[in-house]
């Protein structure tokens, strides 16, 4: 998706950042540490995937619904993919 690719590097640095707090919840758990600790932890990495998505989702709907020179077809294929990841996502 040429959207995704305009905003490609800062995508791949918040999953960087999802990968090292998802590290330190490993380390965390190794290391024994308290359970509201790596509470903590998850529900950090948690906000960081939710804002991940939440960015994409917003994406996805500006290139593939929202836009006016698409036909009725090309956002029906939009929303229909949106609904889907929705409904995986809410579950």
């Amino acid at each position: 998706m040429s959207h995704l690719k305009a905003n490609k590097d800062r995508l791949i640095a918040r999953v960087r950042r999802i990968a090292g707090q998802m590290a330190a919840v490993e380390r965390a758990l190794d290391a024994d540490a308290t359970c509201a600790a790596v509470l903590q932890q998850v529900a950090a990495a948690r906000g960081a995937i939710h804002g991940l998505m939440d960015e994409i989702v917003e994406d996805h709907v500006r290139e593939h619904v929202a836009r006016p020179d698409l036909t009725a077809d090309e956002r029906a294929v939009g929303a229909e993919e949106l609904i889907a990841v929705i409904r995986r996502y809410a579950k």
